[in-house]
């Protein structure tokens, strides 16, 4: 059985309606745009899948893989990028569209007139205390565009990501590889985003609840493939800083 181990600072296991999971995260080579995403997948999650677990793949990774990342000195932002990106709010757990390089990728993702008539929208929307709405204009794919952070691991940490093309296809098709139900995810210490799911997943709130605390990191973890596996026979305390608990419900999605 293969060892469980959390990464530093987070926690092993959460319990999800009166029942426990282990998140067991799964450490990678530094993905690149000349791997295969089935490979990868297979040679590290393969030898230590079993039935009854759920994998999750980090869609960054699968971006990389279908060359979907490019440096930041390579993408030149338009003057619309530019003065849209000011208006951005920018979290400390992501920068999102808040840079001129993801939003000049947002735009050619999207398409300017779309962009212009979202920010119109969206604008009108803060007046009245609406936010996100820029993001549901756009659509899950720019939602899902990162940008150069610190943190981030290097040398992506100077590069702008596109958002995955097909989840739900790639997802199926990881699955069909391993044997195991497979979601894509967009996770980070703010929010879980579930872009794709393969036959056989559990619903998408239960995969943001068993995600809520970002047990895969987003920085130096390189752990960007993990396993929800149910527990049964494992010694978990009990203390605040391995068992989170949360109802049904109160993920984030």
């Amino acid at each position: 059985m293969t060892k469980l181990q959390a990464n530093h600072g987070k926690r092993l296991a959460v319990e999800v309606d009166g029942r426990i999971y282990a998140r067991i995260p799964v450490r990678t080579h530094v993905i690149s745009k000349d791997d295969d995403i089935a490979e990868v997948v297979l040679k590290y999650a393969g030898p230590v899948l079993r039935e009854g677990d759920i994998m999750l793949v980090s869609e960054k990774i699968v971006a990389i893989t279908q060359k979907r990342a490019y440096p930041i000195t390579q993408i030149k932002p338009s003057w619309l990028a530019r003065f849209l990106a000011r208006f951005v709010y920018k979290s400390p757990y992501g920068i999102g569209l808040g840079s001129p390089w993801t939003m000049e990728l947002a735009i050619r993702e999207t398409g300017v007139f779309r962009i212009i008539a979202a920010a119109i929208v969206a604008g009108a929307a803060k007046l009245f205390g609406i936010r996100g709405v820029f993001y549901r204009i756009c659509g899950a794919n720019v939602a899902a565009i990162d940008g150069p952070c610190d943190y981030t691991l290097p040398p992506y940490n100077r590069y702008a990501i596109l958002g995955p093309l097909r989840p739900n296809e790639v997802a199926q098709s990881l699955s069909e590889a391993t044997d195991v139900p497979v979601a894509v995810v967009d996770a980070n210490d703010l929010d879980v985003s579930v872009l794709g799911v393969s036959s056989g997943c559990p619903e998408r709130k239960f995969i943001a609840e068993v995600l809520a605390d970002n047990p895969l990191g987003q920085s130096s973890e390189q752990t960007p493939i993990g396993i929800v596996r149910p527990v049964r026979r494992i010694r978990v305390h009990t203390s605040s800083s391995t068992i989170r608990r949360f109802s049904r419900g109160a993920g984030k999605c």
